[in-house]
C-alpha cells in the first residue's frame, strides 16, 4: 500500500502540473481534418459499436451524462460509434486498473500509465498500436510526431507502441513560485533567482519578515520532482542515469554528489526554520498552504502558464523563477497515456475514436469545457475565447471537470477568457525544445527483480521523504544507502544496466 501511495503522489504531482484553465488553438492539421472527413464519408460501411472508455476523475460532475450524450452525436455521425464513460476517483481508479484489464466487464480504451505501463505491456494486457495507427490513427501519430518523434518512440516496447501520450506538457521545467504581493513588498526580484544559493537568500528575507510562513512542499517532498529533472530514474529511481551521461551508466542516485548537496541544503533550511517542522508528515500541498496563509510559495516542476494556473488555485497572484530548463523522460511522457486494451472487441473502432480525440476540436472541447451554451459561451467577437454563460460560475456549473490536459490533444482547446492567448503555441515550443533523456524510449522490464524492488521500496519509503524535507541529517545517508544495498539495490541496478546495454546495442 505504501508503494501505491508513493506512486500515486508522484503521478499526481505530474497531474497537478497539467491542470488549470488554459487557452488553445482550434485548428487541426490539414491531414487530420481530411482523415476525419474520409471516416465520416464511409460511416455507412461501419457496423454500429459501443466503446467503453475508462479514465480517472477528481470529482463526478453533475452533467457528465449530458456531455456523454452530446459526444455520442459526434461519434455516431463520424464513426458510427457510441461511447460509454467508466469513471472512478483517481486513487480508486489506480487501484482498480488490474481488475479493469483482466475482468470480464467490457472495456475498449483506458488511461494506462501511472507507472504501470511497461508492466501492463509485459502482461499482454494492452493492444499493440503500430498497425492500428497506420490504418486508422494518422492524426494521432502525426500530432505526436509534430511535437517530437521521440515522444512517440517513448511508448515503444521492443519496437511496438501500446499507448499514446496526451498532448499537453510532454516535458517540464523546474523552479520557485511565490505570492507576487510578498515579492513586491520585500523587493524580491524573481528574475534574479538563478541558483539555489540565490533562493536561499530570498528564504532568509521571508523568514525574517514573515516568521509564521514557511516553504511549502508541492508533493511528498520539499523538492518535488527536482531529481527527476537531473536524472532518468527509469520509473522508480532505483538505479538512475544522469541526464548528461551519454555513456548511459546506471548509478545509485542517492549516492551522487547532487543528492548529497541537496539533502545537506534542505537540512540547513529545516534547521533555519524555512521548512515547517511537520513537513515530513503533513499531507497538505503547496497551493493549499499558500491559500491558507501558511506559506509564501514552493518549489515545483512547471510549464508555460503555470503561474496563472497556481494563481487560480491559491487565490493569490503568483510569480516564479525557473531554475532548470525543460526536460523530458520516458516516464514523464508515459505518465498519462491512452491505450486500447487487449480484450477490446473492436480495436479498429477504438483507434478511430482516439484519432478524433487527437484531431477533432469539437470532441476536445466537449471533454474540456462541456456543452456550448450550457457550460460555456464564446466571448462576443471571438472564435476561440470562452467564458461562463450568464448566471453560471464555478460554483453552480454542472460540468467543472477541469481535466482538459488528459483528453488527447489539448492544443485544440478553446481559450478561457483572461488566459494567455498564445499559451498553446508556447506549450508546443516548450515540448519541441525540451532536453530529452538519453534513455528516451527505453522501458525497464522489472519482472526478474520484482522481489528486490519490493524490498528496496520499503527502505526508500522509510528514508526518502525525511531526507527531502530536511528533517534528518545528511549524516544518515550512509545508513540509508547501506540499507538500500542490503535490500537488493545493486541487483536491480545490474539488471537495469544489462537491459540498457542491450537496448543501446540494438540502436547502433
Amino acid at each position: 500500500m505504501r508503494k501505491a501511495k508513493g506512486l500515486f503522489a508522484l503521478l499526481m504531482s505530474i497531474v497537478f502540473l497539467a491542470t488549470g484553465c488554459l487557452p488553445g488553438n482550434n485548428n487541426a492539421s490539414y491531414e487530420s481534418e481530411h482523415e476525419i472527413e474520409a471516416e465520416g464519408d464511409g460511416v455507412q460501411d461501419l457496423e454500429p459499436y459501443e466503446l467503453v472508455i475508462a479514465f480517472p476523475i477528481f470529482k463526478h460532475p453533475e452533467d457528465m451524462q449530458l456531455v456523454e450524450e452530446e459526444l455520442n452525436k459526434i461519434t455516431k455521425a463520424k464513426i458510427n460509434t457510441s461511447v460509454k464513460f467508466q469513471n472512478n476517483i483517481a486513487f480508486a481508479y489506480i487501484q482498480q486498473m488490474p481488475l479493469l484489464l483482466t475482468g470480464n466487464q467490457k472495456l475498449d480504451i483506458m488511461i494506462s500509465g501511472f507507472g504501470q505501463y511497461t508492466m501492463q505491456v509485459m502482461k499482454d494486457q494492452l493492444h499493440p498500436l503500430n498497425e492500428l495507427m497506420d490504418a486508422h490513427g494518422h492524426g494521432v501519430k502525426q500530432t505526436l510526431i509534430d511535437q517530437n518523434p521521440a515522444y512517440l518512440k517513448a511508448t515503444y516496447v521492443d519496437g511496438e507502441s501500446y499507448g499514446v501520450p496526451n498532448i499537453s506538457n510532454l516535458a517540464s521545467d523546474y523552479g520557485f513560485i511565490m505570492r507576487k504581493d510578498l515579492a513586491e513588498k520585500y523587493n524580491i526580484d524573481l528574475s534574479a533567482i538563478k541558483t539555489f544559493d540565490d533562493l536561499e537568500a530570498v528564504l532568509e528575507i521571508l523568514k525574517v519578515n514573515e516568521p509564521n510562513m514557511t516553504l511549502a512542499k508541492p508533493a511528498e517532498t520539499i523538492t518535488g520532482m527536482y531529481f527527476e529533472r537531473i536524472w532518468d530514474g527509469m520509473g522508480d529511481n532505483l538505479g538512475v542515469v544522469m541526464l548528461n551521461d551519454a555513456g548511459l551508466n546506471v548509478v545509485n542516485g542517492f549516492e551522487t554528489m547532487e543528492y548529497k548537496e541537496m539533502v545537506a541544503r534542505l537540512h540547513r533550511w529545516y534547521q533555519s526554520g524555512y521548512i515547517a517542522k511537520d513537513a515530513a508528515t503533513t499531507t497538505i500541498g503547496g497551493a493549499t498552504e499558500v491559500k491558507a496563509g501558511r506559506s509564501y510559495g514552493y518549489l515545483s516542476h512547471m510549464k508555460p502558464g503555470y503561474e496563472m494556473q497556481e494563481s487560480m488555485t491559491t487565490g493569490y497572484e503568483m510569480v516564479s523563477s525557473r531554475l532548470l530548463p525543460p526536460a523530458s523522460t520516458t516516464a514523464i511522457t508515459n505518465s498519462i497515456i491512452w491505450s486500447i486494451v487487449r480484450k477490446s472487441e473492436n480495436p479498429e473502432r477504438a483507434m478511430m475514436f482516439l484519432n478524433l480525440m487527437y484531431t477533432d476540436p469539437d470532441v476536445i472541447n466537449l471533454f474540456n469545457w462541456g456543452i456550448e451554451g450550457k457550460h460555456y459561451v464564446r466571448v462576443e467577437g471571438t472564435e476561440n475565447v470562452i467564458h461562463y454563460p450568464p448566471g453560471i460560475d464555478a460554483s453552480n456549473s454542472g460540468y467543472q471537470l477541469n481535466m482538459g490536459w488528459m483528453f488527447g490533444n489539448q492544443l485544440l482547446s478553446y481559450v478561457w477568457e483572461g488566459a494567455d492567448p498564445e499559451i498553446w503555441a508556447k506549450l508546443s515550443d516548450f515540448n519541441k525544445n525540451a532536453k530529452l533523456s538519453p534513455l528516451m524510449g527505453f522501458s525497464f522490464n522489472s519482472e526478474s527483480v520484482k522481489t528486490e524492488i519490493a524490498a528496496v521500496m520499503r527502505v526508500l519509503n522509510q528514508y526518502r521523504v525525511a531526507f527531502e524535507t530536511g528533517t534528518i541529517s545528511p549524516d544518515k545517508l550512509p545508513e540509508f544507502n547501506a540499507a538500500l544495498k542490503a535490500a537488493g539495490l545493486e541487483e536491480i541496478m545490474a539488471e537495469k544496466q544489462k537491459q540498457l546495454d542491450e537496448w543501446k546495442a540494438s540502436k547502433s
